[in-house]
């Protein structure tokens, strides 16, 4: 009996000291406790470490929140989102204990976006590209204040334009291509500052804004959609540092315009399979940095501009299926490979239109602007380039 009560009394003794002893070192995040296992000191919550060991941290809310609103997971990635560590989680990158980016590029997940994402504060990366994933983007995003790339890419998400990108304070980086959005494109897109707006193979219809040439953007991708209207005439204003303007396979009309050539620094210009009529402006001579430039499959006719083949960096030429009556000598000269002029109505050129499809040109009434390259110099028409963005 008295060895009995001895244990018991060291036992309470050990308890109090145990509780002294936490109630001195509590300022400094240490626990100590008792429990089955015996004695245990460790660190607490607030004495640095890493946060996302607390389960009511933002980071774990957020993810857990999202897992579960996808219904399916056929890769079985979300089977590592367990567990308090989130930057543990396959796709999840940390920048110490902060989500700094999401990358489930091709994991197949089907679901929805959730709000809670926006409490992500130091995300600066989501990449989502070829998922099923569908429904709106959360207006709680515009919270995402170091958000700089977001590609929503090869999904299912639907309705209009998601407006709420454009409040998305730093983005630099947006690509909504292969999706289903529908409606209008927005004007203030084209004033925000990002350096590629891919926004291809959707539903997008109505006219190109007119701002589009005053841009910030290096890419701009707006093929195959149902945009309709003519080219906007703003293209090539001051400052401009397009590389790459894709607007094939839409429902275009009217001219190329001449402004297009003072697009000094582009080296990519597709406006292939759309309605476009008129000639090829002289200007486009000027783009002496162009790599490929695509006209075909539109209604474009008269005579193809004398300098157009003699551009230093062309590689790919395509005037095929319209209706040019006539090529420089130069041009005449490079008929190779990545150089088609076939389906038009050139004399003397092979693989031409009929002749009784030549007979009627269309557009042929059309009158298109004409400021020709030379004798004004190109140097002279940069000059004419405009500061300011329409109203």
């Amino acid at each position: 009996m008295m060895r009995k009560k001895k244990k018991g009394n060291n036992f309470k003794l050990l308890t109090l000291f145990l509780f002294l002893l936490g109630t001195c070192l509590g300022d400094y995040g240490i626990g100590v406790g008792i429990g089955d296992g015996g004695v245990w000191v460790g660190g607490g919550g607030g004495g640095g470490g890493n946060h996302n060991s607390d389960p009511g941290n933002a980071a774990y809310r957020a993810l857990q929140s999202w897992k579960s609103a996808i219904t399916e997971d056929p890769s079985g990635l979300l089977k590592t989102w367990v567990g308090e560590d989130v930057c543990s989680y396959k796709g999840i990158f940390c920048s110490g204990s902060s989500v700094i980016s999401i990358d489930l590029n091709k994991a197949n997940l089907k679901g929805t976006i959730v709000k809670d994402l926006s409490l992500l504060s130091d995300l600066t990366i989501l990449h989502l590209n070829t998922n099923r994933f569908s429904g709106q983007i959360p207006d709680s995003f515009t919270a995402l204040d170091s958000l700089q790339e977001l590609d929503l890419s090869n999904n299912m998400f639907s309705g209009y334009f998601p407006r709420v990108t454009l409040y998305i304070p730093n983005l630099i980086y947006l690509d909504l291509r292969f999706n289903n959005f529908t409606g209008s494109v927005p004007q203030n897109l084209f004033n925000k500052q990002l350096d590629a707006i891919l926004l291809n193979n959707n539903q997008f219809t109505g006219e190109i804004p007119r701002n589009l040439g005053y841009s910030s953007a290096s890419v701009i991708n707006l093929a195959n959609n149902r945009l309709s209207g003519e080219i906007p005439a703003s293209y090539g204003v001051s400052g401009s540092k397009l590389k790459e303007v894709l607007l094939l396979n839409n429902q275009l009309t009217g001219c190329i315009p001449e402004s297009v050539g003072m697009f000094s620094d582009i080296e990519v210009f597709d406006v292939s399979f759309n309605s476009l009529m008129g000639h090829v402006p002289d200007t486009i001579s000027c783009l002496s940095e162009i790599e490929v430039l695509n006209f075909g499959h539109n209604k474009l006719s008269g005579d193809l501009p004398d300098l157009v083949c003699s551009l230093r960096n062309l590689m790919n030429l395509t005037v095929a299926f319209n209706f040019f009556s006539g090529v420089s000598s130069e041009c005449s000269r490079v008929v190779s490979f990545g150089f088609d002029f076939a389906g038009n109505c050139i004399p003397g050129m092979s693989y031409q239109r009929p002749r009784p499809d030549c007979s009627a040109i269309p557009g042929s009434a059309l009158s298109c602007l004409r400021i020709p390259a030379q004798p004004l110099t190109c140097d002279a028409m940069l000059g004419l380039k405009v500061t300011s963005p329409p109203p």
